[in-house]
């Protein structure tokens, strides 16, 4: 059935090779644009013009054009060109004067498409990322990244819900354009491009949208199903080779493809057969249905184009006969408005845009569960009545929506904005923390957490679910179970693993089922039934297991089955957690803002105390979602939301939660993100998925990424980022040890194993704080320097800090330090230690040198005044009571408690090295053992002459010592030396009189 041949003429002029060319009609069918991407302007053809007028040229690229879109709806009369000069320009049509340069990219633009109604343009090319642009105010509203390839075609969705986008690898994505995130992605099911130019593979949705044409893999265009994405049939026929081109006649009915075999086949998409066929002498490039004709405008690779009129048999059915209006009507659903009913926006969000095309009716859903009948054919005309109900239903909706914007027209523009804003916005549905979307045939995650997964592969009738353990070797052996409930969502602990199923259908009631993994008893397994209400998320703890209804009813089982509690929730449930004692419930707080903010609230209960210790707004990143929610391994609080940043609830400033993750800034590249699994005190466990995918895949077993938490601080100008983030993460981790500890303590619990622990990081943090420290001395940044002084734990951090600033020559900053020492060293010794001490004003003998110690991490050196060598003995462990007392001078005058136990071996060796050296000063330090109080003795003794004052005794006081004191001039009192002397001073005359009284031999 081949008809007239149709003759091409030059319309640019190429270097001789093949080049990308394009070629699109007028909305009146009298005018054609085409472009080649070896010519750098834009050719206007008349085609009514009588006598024929050469093509106006439009010349506004510095490099060949690419890719034209025209707009051919209300806002028709805008044709847009995309260049290898990187820029996308817009021009009035058919006059082609310019307009505005609209958007720029790094790299060539290869597709651009405009929708349905011609207010939002869509713009892609080797740059990552496809650009939707308000054509009203030129504003770019999403970008949307996920190919890897350049994106070589794009097509918007008729109803205006979706865009379909194919890169040069044949892979296929279609876009959900109010949220702005990949539904479907077909891999690699067109051909591949990449290694040349000249070939841009093209998809189309059909003018009714219920399906999207793809080149194939076989010479033949495969048919996808518009919302599961599956693929319903193929047009298989004469091709040779690849098909490279395609376009729908204006009534879906028919489907033009053009190949590399340089044939181009007119098909009956009904009876799956090709109907008409022309081959050229060079491949068609681009193809184009005249849109209110029997014609096909085509364009060869060397830049010729010619119409082929009439393409279809005029004894077939014409390809406009029941064609959708094109000025201002959507079809199957979709807005349709008059004129004067409907203005276009002043904002040029992509969410204005989505309600431009809907109006004010409400949209009709477009999940379908069910499957697309292999036959078409036979729905034929079922689907055409269907078709028309839905249209009259919709004439009606938009009717008396546009009666009650008529009636309401006074009460402002402001106020009609803002109520088509929220219409447009949605609450979040419920979800399951560590759960994926269902996939046809495919395996998916229940569960998945830091303990292991529970997965379930659907069947006809019935699912096949398992359970695995990460740890094999801790984890019980648990068998795999036949599902005929249907369960889609599950939770994980030690003890056993709970499932839920929504309703489905009237009679199906939705089930909650607990299985343990070990009892004691036969039958342990238990399950619930629910009449009126479904199960919306599930949760466990120590005992008990939860669920949320969709009548807001938290309901709270024992882990043997006992309905223990039914509780209210406020909203609308998003999730649940468990952890032990404490369930985690997030609801809705109200409706969304109208910038599409969600407004969620946590409630934490603790169910065997019976009290609610958490009552608060969970806080999002704008515009985004709630993707997950647990506990850490402590126990923390914790969220994740979809723009990637993770915060902890801590009990700082009243309760607040701290952002301690952001995963812009963790990512490698742009396309990866990362989907939580858990966390810990310090790092964040997640899966890295790579774009278009957002969440793993059960098969092959996804790999665990371990990364830092990271606080997402601002760029300082001291350049230690990671010391200040070591310091803000480990001060959390300190708070809610500390916390833990002061709940221990309450509860009469031994916490010395956490004692070390805290004590660990208070080291760590003073380490910190010091390399923070050095960082501002060399940054000159001595103010900042002072502060981090004070937040040193340990006196021994402060003696390193003065050292440090020492040695960097900085002699004010040092003095400043010490101050800061002395003033802490005389707060802690005001307070009660329980240190035995000396009064304050007492003063020590003058002829007695005074004790210095330094302290080292390997010795303390006790040594007097004089020129006599020091005495060095083992250092000990000193707790934070225990510290020693640092003089202005810089030495420390060692307290009583803190003198270490020697043994007696090293104490003769000391008293065997001073009688060798002749020292008349004999420091003997003795070790016998701990008084009721829990102090350990220190005795002085000197050989050469006894101390005494007034010949009066002193005892010790309970008071503590002031190093800093002044002295007193009473001397009516003795020093802490005399006083200890005076002492032994009598227990030697004590012993005397005890020998003398002794009888004699």
């Amino acid at each position: 059935m081949k008809g007239r041949s149709v003759k091409l003429r030059e319309a640019h002029r190429g270097s001789g090779a093949a080049s990308l060319c394009s070629v699109v009609w007028g909305p009146d069918g009298s005018r054609v644009a085409t472009a080649s991407a070896a010519d750098a302007s834009v050719s206007v053809h008349d085609l009514v013009a009588h006598p024929p007028r050469p093509p106006a040229a439009i010349r506004h690229h510095r490099d060949g054009v690419t890719a034209l879109a025209l707009a051919l709806g209300p806002i028709c009369g805008s044709l847009a060109s995309g260049s290898i000069d990187h820029s996308v320009k817009l021009y009035s049509f058919p006059e082609g004067e310019f307009q505005s340069n609209i958007t720029r990219f790094t790299l060539p633009i290869r597709s651009l498409a405009f929708n349905r109604s011609g207010s939002l343009l869509a713009a892609a090319g080797d740059d990552d990322g496809i650009k939707l642009i308000a054509t009203i105010d030129n504003t770019i509203s999403k970008v949307l990244k996920g190919h890897r390839g350049s994106v070589t075609s794009l097509s918007f969705d008729p109803k205006n819900e979706f865009l379909a986008s194919m890169d040069s690898s044949g892979t296929v994505v279609y876009w959900e354009l109010s949220s702005g995130k990949p539904l479907h992605t077909l891999k690699a099911v067109a051909p591949n491009t990449d290694s040349d130019n000249s070939i841009s593979n093209v998809l189309s949705w059909r003018p009714d949208g219920e399906m999207l044409a793809v080149p194939g893999l076989r010479n033949d265009v495969v048919m996808y199903d518009r919302d599961t994405g599956e693929k319903l049939f193929t047009l298989k026929g004469d091709h040779e080779r690849s098909v490279c081109a395609l376009c729908w006649s204006p009534n879906g009915k028919y489907l033009a493809t053009s190949g590399l075999d340089k044939q181009v086949l007119i098909w009956d998409v009904e009876l799956r057969q090709d109907i008409e066929r022309q081959k050229f002498d060079e491949r068609i490039s681009c193809l184009a249905w005249k849109p209110n004709g029997n014609a096909l405008a085509v364009i060869d690779v060397m830049g010729k184009f010619g119409i082929w009129e009439p393409v279809v048999p005029p004894s077939m059915k014409s390809p406009i006969d029941g064609a959708p209006s094109l000025q201002g009507r959507h079809t199957n659903g979709s807005l349709l408005f008059d004129d004067e009913d409907e203005k276009p926006s002043t904002s040029g969000s992509l969410d204005d845009v989505i309600d431009e095309s809907h109006g004010e009716s409400a949209p009709t859903s477009h999940k379908r569960l069910r499957k697309r009948s292999a036959v078409y054919a036979t729905d034929h005309s079922n689907g055409d009545s269907e078709g028309e109900d839905d249209l009259l239903h919709q004439i009606e909706s938009r009717k008396r929506n546009s009666t009650k914007c008529k009636e309401s027209a006074g009460k402002g523009k402001e106020e009609c904005v803002i109520s088509g804003k929220l219409r447009s916005t949605r609450m979040q549905e419920a979800f399951q923390p560590g759960s994926t979307p269902s996939q046809h045939g495919k395996r998916r995650f229940l569960s998945y957490n830091m303990l292991g997964c529970i997965t379930t592969l659907e069947n006809e009738g019935y699912s096949h679910v398992e359970v695995d353990f990460h740890d094999t070797g801790s984890g019980p052996r648990v068998p795999s179970m036949t599902d005929y409930f249907g369960f889609t969502m599950a939770s994980l602990n030690e003890n056993g693993s709970v499932f839920a199923n929504p309703c489905k259908g009237e009679k199906n009631m939705s089930t909650l089922m607990y299985r343990p993994f070990s009892s004691w008893a036969n039958n342990s397994e238990w399950s619930m039934r629910f009449e009126g209400e479904e199960v919306k998320a599930v949760a466990l703890g120590t005992g008990w297991v939860a669920a949320v209804t969709s009548l807001n009813f938290l309901r709270i089982f024992t882990e043997g089955g006992l309905q223990r509690h039914i509780l209210s929730v406020t909203g609308p449930v998003v999730t649940a957690a468990g952890f032990r004692d404490l369930l985690a419930v997030v609801t809705h707080a109200s409706d969304c803002l109208p910038s599409g903010d969600q407004m969620l609230k946590v409630k934490v209960f603790n169910i065997s105390k019976g009290t609610q210790s958490v009552n608060c707004r969970l806080p999002l990143t704008p515009c985004s979602s709630l993707t997950w929610f647990g506990f850490s391994e402590e126990g923390r609080l914790s969220s994740y939301d979809s723009k990637g940043v993770l915060r902890v609830f801590c009990d700082q400033f009243g309760g607040s939660w701290l952002p301690l993750f952001s995963s812009i800034k963790a990512r490698k590249s742009e396309d990866e993100s990362h989907w939580v699994v858990g966390l810990n005190s310090s790092k964040l466990f997640c899966i890295v998925c790579k774009s278009p995918d957002t969440y793993p895949s059960v098969m092959p077993k996804p790999l665990l990424t371990i990364l830092d938490l990271s606080s997402p601080l601002a760029s300082s100008d001291l350049g230690a980022a990671d010391l200040e983030n070591e310091f803000i993460i480990s001060n959390l981790h300190l708070s809610q040890m500390q916390k833990k500890i002061e709940e221990m303590v309450a509860s009469g619990q031994d916490t010395t194993g956490l004692d070390d622990e805290a004590f660990s990081t208070e080291a760590a943090i003073d380490r910190c704080i010091l390399r923070l420290i050095a960082s501002c001395c060399n940054g000159d940044k001595l103010v900042r320097a002072t502060e981090l002084v004070k937040l040193l734990s340990l006196e021994k951090s402060v003696k390193g800090a003065i050292k440090l600033v020492t040695a960097l020559k900085l002699p004010m900053l040092a003095e400043r330090f010490s101050n800061i020492l002395e003033e802490r060293m005389f707060s802690e010794s005001k307070g009660p230690r329980g240190i035995p001490s000396v009064d304050s004003n007492a003063t020590v003998a003058k002829n007695v040198p005074p004790i210095k110690a330094s302290l080292t991490s390997e010795t303390i050196k006790i040594e007097p005044s004089g020129s006599k060598p020091p005495l060095t003995l083992p250092a000990a462990h000193f707790s934070k009571q225990e510290r020693s007392k640092e003089s202005k001078d810089g030495s420390a005058t060692m307290p009583l408690k803190a003198i270490p136990k020697v043994s007696k071996d090293h104490e003769r060796k000391i008293e065997e090295k001073a009688k060798k050296e002749g020292d008349t000063d004999i420091l003997k330090i003795t070790n016998r053992g701990a008084t009721k109080e829990g102090n350990d003795r220190v005795e002085l003794k000197d050989r050469s002459e006894t101390c005494s004052s007034n010949g009066s005794d002193h005892r010790e006081s309970n008071r503590p010592a002031n190093p800093f004191a002044k002295s007193s001039t009473n001397q009516g009192k003795l020093s802490l030396l005399d006083s200890i002397k005076k002492m032994k001073k009598a227990d030697h005359e004590k012993d005397e009189k005890a020998n003398n009284k002794k009888p004699r031999v």
